[in-house]
């Protein structure tokens, strides 16, 4: 199965809730670690969104270059990126810290701001900005 981020653009992203709403189905049946980007307007619309990474059950490889890359292409002046744990547990990893803050510093450096990173579990998520990995 290949998923499709967000089926609509033009969607004004407010809240993480809001993006995990309408990606939820489609992460919840995937059984690989996906890893997405919802690339944004400066009034938080969605103006484009890709998968960027497909991974295995427990693992996805994902560098800054093919995140920024297609938002430099389409002017964005935001990001949020999402990825799911097959296991159910939306529960960040090390690595998972690690790649935000690696991301976050990357995005300074374009002048494109990494607003969020969430993980989508088994019917719950977890947002870094929430948990105060990203400033």
């Amino acid at each position: 199965m290949q998923i499709q981020l967000l089926k609509e653009t033009d969607m004004r992203i407010t809240s993480s809730e809001v993006l995990v709403d309408a990606l939820r189905e489609d992460f919840k049946a995937e059984k690989r670690e996906c890893f997405g980007v919802v690339y944004l307007s400066t009034k938080n619309r969605a103006i484009h969104s890709e998968i960027v990474s497909i991974g295995t059950l427990s693992a996805s490889i994902v560098h800054p270059r093919e995140v920024f890359r297609p938002a430099i292409f389409h002017a964005s002046a935001s990001i949020i990126v999402v990825h799911n744990h097959p296991s159910g547990d939306p529960t960040p990893s090390s690595d998972d810290i690690e790649l935000t803050k690696r991301l976050a510093e990357a995005g300074k450096i374009l002048g494109i701001k990494l607003l969020d990173h969430v993980i989508v579990g088994n019917g719950s998520y977890v947002s870094m900005k929430e948990r105060g990995v990203i400033k």
